[in-house]
Formats: structure tokens, C-alpha cells, sequence
């Protein structure tokens, strides 16, 4: 197969067709892309990019439990247009295959088939999100732990809403948002992060979930560290729980009125606003407010789909571009 005349964006595409468990006939379809002049739109431009990236952590792209006919684009294909789309702030199926033009894409599937392989990608999604992360996270001891409200209707609407109902377990159910003093109807997201702004532990739990519930889950994950938390996360059980049985110190600001009170240390309470500028982050750029799924299980893919591309745009900004990791509006290209 010949490779000249390639355009600059075609010799990411080259380099990686060897790396991509695709057909020999996909592979000349992507090789003609290749050899075009560069006038692809930018999502098309970022999908190589992502699929580069995620392609050179050397997972294997085949679903094992798949039977029958191979499918048209591989499982590492599909998460990176996710990732794109997400990163791009397109979080419509409908829009995002609008705006990519016939052909750039050559063994691009249909828009109910991508959403359906999406779904069932989830678990390996989150394979790819603790690859990305952990290359941040290797040597760090110090995390914050916070949680944000997550909405899926306005709460005059909770009485009749249908969406996210077909399971009591994963059903929304209401909470209050203490720091917007307000009533919501929907789930929550936890997540505990890296002083530097990189997720480390996420979970989606129903709006009524106290924040501190969350902490007896990451003791299977984590051990020899030190989390700071806000007044949520107040508990001395907890904090005796944790520091017994894997050594993790927890870090909260006192009440006033509680006895022996000392006001937290000023770096500490500096470095707790790093989680909520990664949570504005999240609203602002990834639009993850914004609830299109109807089941809870696009609405988890779809969440965790924002906060991988947000890793992934962090990881990008580090180990290629050797920027500030937290400048996520770069561009890719």
C-alpha cells in the first residue's frame, strides 16, 4: 500500500491503520482519506487526533464477548468519536452526525447503532479514563473529595417525569444542594481528584445519598493518602473508619460551635476549590447539566463520557503539548 502524497493530517491516520484492528478494505478507505487535501471539518481532524491517543495506550480494541460478523468500526473508533463529540461540546447524537460529511469518515455507522455500542462500551470507557488518569496519579497523596447535583428536569416537573424510572434502584429521586440552597430532582456525582485537577474515583448515586456514604465506597480503592473534604464529609466514625483500615486521613474544617474548633489551614482550603473549578469546567464546556438520555444507563455512559474526555484532554495537554494540563479549551489540531 503506498503512503505518498499524504497530507499532514494523513500521516496520523498512517501511522496508526497497523495499530487499529480494521479490514484491508477499511484500511484503503481511511488511506484515500489520508490523501485528500486538509478541508475536513474539525470534528473529523480531532477524531484522528483522539484516536491516536487512545490507540497508543495498546488496548486491545476487539469486544470478546462479541459473536457473529465483525462490525464496521471498531470499539476504540466508536469511544473516540465519543470523546470528540463530548470535548466539542456536541452532546446530541443528531447534531454531531449532521455536521460529519460523507466520506470523511469511511466506515462511519449509522447514529441508533453508534448510540447502542456506546452504551455497551461503558465499562471499557472506564478502562480507558483509569489508564489516562493514572499516568497523573502514579506518586500523588493528597485528593479532594466533593459531590455536584446532577438534574434531569426542573423540579416543578419531578411529580410526572418518566425518564430514568425503569429500575428502582438506579430511579432519580430528590435532594437538596446546601451550597444553592435549593431543592433538586435527579442524582448526584462524586468525585474524588487529584490536587492537580485529575479524577481519580467517580459515582453516580441517587439525589437523597448523604456525601459522606460515599467515602465507605473508595476504601477499596484507595489507601496512604490524605482527602480533604468540606463540612459534608464531617463524620468522626468515618474519619476513625478510614484511618484504621486503609490509612486514610480525612481532612474536614470544624464547625464553630463544635468543641476544641481550629480553623483549617488556608492551603487546604485553597486547595478544595480545585474539584469545583473542575465541576464548573464540567457545565461549562462539557454541558454535563444538559440530560438528553432517557434510561439511566445513557445517562451514566454519557456522563462518564464528559469526564473521560475532560482526562483525556488533560492528558494530551501534558504529555504531547507540555501545557497546563487544566487549559481544556486548546484546541487538538
Amino acid at each position: 500500500m503506498e503512503n505518498s502524497n499524504i497530507n499532514p493530517l494523513g500521516e496520523i491516520i498512517w501511522s496508526k491503520l497497523n495499530c487499529l484492528d480494521i479490514g484491508q478494505d477499511t484500511a484503503k478507505q481511511y488511506l484515500e482519506v489520508a490523501k485528500q487535501p486538509i478541508s475536513m471539518s474539525n470534528i473529523v481532524k480531532n477524531y484522528f487526533k483522539v484516536l491516536e491517543v487512545i490507540s497508543s495506550l495498546n488496548y486491545n480494541s476487539v469486544s470478546k464477548s462479541r459473536v457473529g460478523r465483525s462490525s464496521k468500526m471498531s470499539d476504540l473508533e466508536v469511544i473516540a468519536l465519543s470523546l470528540t463529540a463530548e470535548f466539542m461540546s456536541i452532546d446530541s447524537e443528531n447534531s454531531l452526525f449532521k455536521q460529519i460529511s460523507s466520506g470523511m469518515i469511511p466506515n462511519l455507522i449509522e447514529r441508533s447503532q453508534f448510540n447502542k455500542r456506546r452504551r455497551k462500551l461503558f465499562l471499557f470507557s472506564e478502562e480507558i479514563r483509569t489508564k489516562l488518569a493514572n499516568r497523573f496519579l502514579e506518586f500523588e497523596n493528597y485528593f479532594i473529595v466533593d459531590s455536584m447535583p446532577l438534574e434531569i428536569c426542573k423540579f416543578s416537573r419531578h411529580s410526572r417525569i418518566k425518564i430514568c424510572k425503569d429500575e428502582f434502584e438506579t430511579a432519580p429521586s430528590k435532594g437538596f444542594c446546601a451550597s444553592q440552597n435549593s431543592w433538586f430532582y435527579g442524582y448526584k456525582l462524586h468525585g474524588v481528584c487529584s490536587v492537580s485537577g485529575v479524577f481519580h474515583s467517580l459515582d453516580i448515586t441517587k439525589a437523597e445519598v448523604h456525601d459522606v456514604h460515599f467515602l465507605n465506597n473508595i476504601k477499596n480503592q484507595m489507601s496512604d493518602c490524605v482527602i480533604l473534604g468540606d463540612r459534608g464529609y464531617l463524620s468522626q466514625s468515618v474519619q476513625l473508619d478510614l484511618f484504621q483500615t486503609v490509612k486514610i486521613k480525612l481532612e474536614t474544617p470544624k464547625r464553630i460551635n463544635q468543641k476544641d474548633y481550629k480553623p483549617q489551614p488556608y492551603i487546604f482550603r485553597k486547595s478544595r476549590k480545585r474539584i469545583e473549578t473542575l465541576f464548573s469546567q464540567l457545565c461549562d464546556q462539557f454541558l454535563i447539566r444538559r440530560n438528553y438520555a432517557k434510561s439511566f444507563n445513557g445517562f451514566k455512559t454519557r456522563i462518564l463520557a464528559k469526564i473521560t474526555a475532560m482526562t483525556l484532554i488533560q492528558y494530551i495537554n501534558k504529555f504531547i503539548f507540555d501545557r497546563p494540563i487544566n487549559n481544556i479549551k486548546n484546541q487538538l489540531i
